[in-house]
């Protein structure tokens, strides 16, 4: 049987959210070669970074909006245990790019794997003003919580009193779409990065006291 062991008002949860269309994209690219040397595995792996960077700068993209590791060299091996064999020295270099031009994206992309990026690991949309859309749908989430209280005072015949403990929520904790998702449209009919519209999310848990 549930039981309140220390009844002090009501508390309740409120969520809420906004949609915008997004203003940024972020690509995560990587370059990620094989060569049965060190030194070719470096001199090729170079050689692509420096055919990528010129792709990015020949699209308007500034040295600031690319962030990238250095180019990091391992050995490469097939299979596990007795079995494994050894395949050569990978050479491998990361970088995220932050682009504007949404509409030259697909390009942007084609010609950076032309260019010697032979790996892109994740397209990603966002909105540029974000903390003024999370302002926005805190205050949407506090306006569903108070809903959500005054519909259960009333129901239970007794008056909402004021707000005495505010607790911000991980909205991602409440099984939400996060922020930074497709939301709607049809991948096949808009393309392969077709945008869609950008989620900013919040969540808030409202304390209430009940006045007698």
């Amino acid at each position: 049987m549930a039981e309140i062991k220390q009844p002090w008002g009501l508390s309740v949860l409120g969520a809420g959210h906004v949609s915008a269309e997004p203003t940024v994209a972020m690509v995560r690219l990587a370059v990620d070669l094989l060569a049965p040397t060190p030194k070719e595995a470096f001199e090729r792996a170079g050689a692509a970074v420096a055919r990528l960077r010129g792709v990015l700068r020949e699209h308007g993209v500034p040295d600031s909006e690319v962030s990238g590791s250095r180019l990091a060299l391992k050995s490469d091996f097939n299979g596990y245990g007795a079995e494994r064999t050894f395949r050569g020295y990978r050479c491998e270099a990361l970088y995220t790019v932050q682009t504007r031009a949404l509409d030259r994206l697909e390009l942007l992309v084609e010609e950076a794997v032309q260019a010697g990026a032979n790996r892109v690991d994740e397209v990603h949309f966002d909105v540029l003003d974000k903390p003024r859309l999370r302002d926005e749908a805190r205050r949407r989430a506090v306006a569903a919580a108070r809903r959500k209280a005054e519909v259960y005072a009333e129901a239970c015949g007794v008056p909402l009193g004021p707000v005495v403990h505010i607790q911000d929520v991980d909205p991602e904790s409440l099984g939400v779409r996060s922020h930074g998702s497709r939301v709607g449209g049809d991948a096949e009919l808009e393309g392969v990065f077709a945008p869609g519209s950008v989620r900013v999310e919040a969540a808030v848990l409202l304390g209430f006291g009940l006045a007698h």
